[in-house]
């Protein structure tokens, strides 16, 4: 496997050795195409990728377009796929070699990725929070999807485009600090990000989830019935399931349970099955996927501590339309719930114990706790420079810390290499440069999913064919 990906990393390496002769004849990196409306291939790409759930969740579908038509940064949120589409054919980062074009990558990084948690040591934190399209590829490409992301909500937040574009240089400033400081040591293993080393929006994110409580979260969605027993709520958003779904799902909660590793296994009885909805309406990326919400006994029999797990759908990572099977799938056994706990694994300390997967109706799910202890990244906050600047910089403190604690520390049969070491060592003496290339792309990417977005919202404003 390791041989594989080297001889794939190779040649990304002679491409970047190649672009290397441009910023030492031209002075500066070459990594950009000019952006240009496409509005045919656009349409024709968010109709192969969403089509394939047309015939299970159409609804969900819908709800997903008419998202997606609010700002250019939901589109973004919820196209990863042309993100990747476009980095098969884009021009490689000078930055990167053999160690680093085949990492752990979040795959959908963006602000709205991130948030507060408590951890299974009861640490609140901010951290990221969706792993759905987690899979190998160049480092660099979880950095230009970020990058593009803070410009897009910058200019929603009504900032310049000088200041959208330093605080961009300041989430690669903290990525590379970061970077360094792990180098060397094991520092990665135990790095976490608490009110206790954070400010303003970031530290109100995190008191804000630490606040929460188990109790409200089984209000919103539970209630007791006749018979004192706990069950879901109906609403439009938590709908019941046919009969022969609830049976399939009751079926595979043992393989969900045997996916768990027996260090942090429960007993059976902690896994006794309540009550399930079809859960509509999360997410933006995701929508058209099944997504259904367990009710579980959790540690006794009382009500009051149950546990609710969110069961979702998984398809292919849509990094793998840039760099097909740099992950073999003999590492998660071809099964795309398998591929994202590894990911969360490998990205995250203190993991969910109740982080799993299984398979229904030949159909592979993720499984997690819906934790009570959660609140998203919201960055419409950020409506100064100086709040999106402190905020962001937590947030390259985070991708930096996804990446060193997931390299060979995590699995050395998967990756070999020290990756904190690898990114400073080819940065180094070259910040300025590297920087500027980040930049660049991000300034003109941007513009292109500006011409995308323009394109999607006419095609769906004129009633065209999109799933």
């Amino acid at each position: 496997m390791l041989k594989y990906i080297s001889a794939i990393a190779s040649r990304v390496t002679a491409l970047s050795a190649i672009a290397a002769v441009f910023i030492l004849t031209l002075g500066f990196t070459s990594t950009v195409q000019a952006a240009t409306p496409r509005s045919t291939w656009v349409e024709n790409e968010i109709y192969q990728y969403n089509h394939q759930f047309a015939s299970q969740l159409p609804q969900e579908l819908a709800t997903k377009m008419q998202k997606m038509t609010v700002t250019s940064f939901a589109f973004y949120r919820g196209t990863a796929h042309i993100f990747y589409r476009d980095m098969q054919t884009l021009p490689s980062s000078v930055f990167v070699n053999s160690s680093t074009s085949a990492i752990w990558l979040e795959g959908d990084m963006h602000m709205q990725n991130l948030g507060g948690m408590r951890d299974s040591n009861d640490n609140n934190v901010f951290d990221t929070n969706d792993f759905d399209e987690g899979y190998l590829g160049p480092y660099v490409w979880d950095l230009r999807r970020m990058a593009v992301s803070i410009l897009l909500a910058a200019k929603e937040n009504g900032l310049s485009s000088s200041d959208a574009q330093d605080i961009v240089r300041n989430f690669l400033d903290s990525y590379l600090n970061k970077m360094s400081d792990f180098k060397g040591t094991n520092e990665e293993q135990s790095y976490r990000l608490e009110s206790s080393n954070t400010s303003g929006v970031v530290k109100d994110l995190i008191k804000k989830a630490s606040n929460k409580s188990r109790s409200r979260l089984l209000s919103k969605y539970t209630r007791l019935n006749i018979s004192g027993n706990r069950i879901f709520q109906t609403t439009s958003e938590l709908q019941p399931v046919f009969s022969s779904t609830y049976s399939d799902i009751a079926g595979a909660i043992s393989n969900y349970i045997a996916s768990i590793p027996s260090s942090k296994r429960y007993s059976n009885s902690y896994y006794t099955l309540k009550d399930i909805r079809l859960k509509l309406g999360s997410g933006t990326g995701s929508l058209g996927k099944y997504r259904y919400f367990l009710l579980i006994e959790g540690p006794s029999s009382a009500t009051d501590d149950d546990r609710i797990l969110e069961m979702k759908q998984e398809s292919s990572s849509a990094v793998a339309i840039a760099s097909p099977n740099l992950l073999p799938s003999s590492v998660y056994g071809n099964h795309e719930g398998a591929r994202v706990t590894i990911a969360t694994k490998a990205m995250l300390s203190n993991i969910d114990p109740l982080l799993g997967y299984a398979t229904v109706s030949s159909i592979p799910f993720m499984l997690h706790e819906k934790s009570p202890y959660e609140v998203g990244f919201n960055y419409t906050l950020l409506t100064t420079k100086s709040k999106f600047m402190d905020a962001i910089a937590y947030a390259g403190k985070v991708v930096a810390k996804n990446h060193a604690i997931s390299d060979k520390d995590y699995d050395a049969a998967i990756i070999s290499d020290s990756v904190d070491q690898e990114v400073t060592d080819i940065v180094s003496g070259n910040q300025a440069v590297f920087k500027a290339e980040i930049v660049n792309f991000a300034v003109n990417y941007a513009t292109q999913v500006e011409y995308d977005y323009t394109s999607f919202v006419n095609a769906y404003n004129q009633g065209v064919t999109l799933y």
